[in-house]
C-alpha cells in the first residue's frame, strides 16, 4: 500500500502502540482488499457495544485499549444489551460488564447514541463522502439511499477507522465498483416491510457482489420498508449496498418458491409468548405508524418495542409514547431485538415479530422459536 510519511510513522508506533495497532489493522484488510491507500473518513458507526456480542474477552481487550486511546472522528456507537433507565431481571454480572464496555466507548470519545439506526439520529455528510460503519442494516441504508460510501466493517475496522480518521480505498468505497453487476428479477409481490425483509434475506444469501440490483421495485418504498431490506439483506451475506439500476448482465429469479424458502427457514412457530418489534430500531415513522395502527386498541401479549433514546424522547413529546404505552408495550431504548439477553428460551417460547433480522438471530443465537408476520397483521391478530 502507498502510505503516507505520517501513516508509515503511526504504522511504526511514533504515535503510540493504540495507534500502531489501528493501522496494522487497517493495512492488514487494505492489503487484503487490494486498497492502493488510505482515505479520510468522516464519521464512524461501531458495533460490538452489546455484551452479548463481544463477550468477556472484548471486555478486557476495550478496558486495555481505551487507556491511552482517544477517537480522532465523530464516532457513533450500536445498541447495547438493555435499557439502564428500567429495572430487569438481568444477572449483576451481565450489567457490569455491559457498563465497562460503555465506560471504555465513552473514555475514547465516543457519542453515546446506542442506536443501529444513525442515519435517523445525525445529520448525514454531503453524497460521495466517506464514512466507515459497521453495523450492517446501516451500511447498507447509507451507501444505497444517502450516496455515502461505507464498506461493511467489522467491529474491529470500525474501530481502528475512529482512531486513525482513515479507511481502505476499496470496494464500495471506489465510484466505479458501486454499480451493479447482478440483478434480483422479481416475480412475485411485495407489499409489506416483511416481503422487502425476505427479499432482502435472499439476496444476500445469493450474490456474492457487493452491489445487487432490484431494479424498478425499490424506486418508491418508504423507510420502514427500506430498513427491513437492508438488515435482511446485510444479516445474510456480504452484499453491501442496492441499486434500482436495470443491468444486461447476470439476473436471479426470486417468485413465490424463494419466498416460501426464505420463510420456511426463518418463521419457526405459529405463535409467540411475546412481541417484539425493532429490529432495526424503530425511528419516528415507525413509531407514529404503530400508533395509528394500533389506536384504542391493546396488545393481547407482551409487547417490547426497540428505539433509540432521542427517537423516545421525540415520540414523548408528540404523545405517541403514551398511547403506546397506554396500549400495553414497553418501550425499550438503547437495545434491540437482535441478540438480546432480555429474550431467553428460559423465559419465552416463541417470539412474534416482523423483523427477518430479528428471526435470524432469534432462532440462530437466543435459540428462541419465531413466528414471522408483517407488523399489520401483527396488531390486527395481538391487539384488542
Amino acid at each position: 500500500m502507498d502510505l503516507t510519511k505520517e501513516e508509515e510513522e503511526a504504522l511504526d508506533g511514533k504515535y503510540g502502540q493504540s495507534i500502531s495497532i489501528a493501522y496494522k489493522i487497517l493495512v492488514s484488510i487494505g492489503k487484503a482488499t487490494d486498497a492502493e491507500r488510505l482515505i479520510p473518513v468522516d464519521w464512524v458507526h461501531l458495533s460490538g457495544v452489546n455484551y452479548n456480542t463481544i463477550g468477556a474477552a472484548g471486555v478486557n481487550f476495550l478496558r486495555k485499549y481505551s487507556q491511552e486511546t482517544r477517537f480522532l472522528v465523530p464516532t457513533t456507537i450500536n445498541p447495547m444489551g438493555f435499557d439502564s433507565h428500567k429495572q430487569t431481571n438481568l444477572s449483576e454480572n451481565f450489567k457490569s460488564q455491559q457498563d465497562q464496555i460503555v465506560n471504555a466507548y465513552e473514555k475514547m470519545g465516543t457519542i453515546p447514541s446506542f442506536s443501529c439506526i444513525p442515519y435517523e439520529l445525525f445529520q448525514l455528510p454531503e453524497r460521495g463522502h466517506n464514512v466507515s460503519f459497521a453495523e450492517s442494516n446501516a451500511a447498507v441504508i447509507v451507501n444505497s439511499v444517502f450516496g455515502l460510501h461505507t464498506n461493511k466493517e467489522s467491529s474491529l475496522s470500525a474501530l481502528a477507522s475512529a482512531v486513525t480518521g482513515k479507511a481502505p480505498y476499496s470496494d464500495l468505497r471506489i465510484s466505479n465498483l458501486r454499480d451493479p453487476k447482478i440483478e434480483i428479477e422479481i416475480d412475485t409481490e411485495l407489499n409489506t416491510e416483511l416481503d422487502y425483509g425476505v427479499l432482502g434475506y435472499f439476496s444476500g444469501k445469493s450474490v456474492k457482489e457487493s452491489c445487487v440490483s432490484f431494479g424498478a421495485h425499490i424506486n418508491n418504498i418508504d423507510m420502514y420498508k427500506a430498513k427491513s431490506l437492508a438488515a435482511a439483506l446485510g444479516t445474510s451475506g456480504a452484499c453491501g449496498m442496492f441499486s434500482n439500476k436495470e443491468i444486461t448482465g447476470e439476473k436471479i429469479s426470486f417468485g413465490r418458491e424463494e419466498e416460501n424458502s426464505v420463510m420456511d427457514e426463518l418463521n419457526t412457530s405459529e405463535s409467540g409468548d411475546i412481541i417484539a418489534l425493532g429490529s432495526p430500531q424503530l425511528g419516528m415513522y415507525e413509531l407514529s405508524l404503530l400508533s395509528d395502527m394500533i389506536g384504542n386498541k391493546k396488545f393481547s401479549k407482551q409487547c417490547m418495542i426497540f428505539c433509540p433514546r432521542s427517537i423516545y424522547e421525540k415520540a414523548s413529546n408528540s404523545g405517541i409514547v403514551q398511547r403506546l404505552e397506554n396500549a400495553g408495550a414497553n418501550l425499550i431504548c438503547d437495545a434491540c431485538t437482535c441478540l438480546s439477553p432480555l429474550i431467553t428460551p428460559e423465559e419465552f417460547d416463541g417470539v412474534i415479530t416482523n423483523s427477518v433480522k430479528a428471526a435470524h438471530y432469534l432462532n440462530k443465537s437466543n435459540r428462541v422459536s419465531v413466528c414471522l408476520n408483517d407488523v399489520r397483521s401483527i396488531v390486527k391478530e395481538y391487539t384488542r
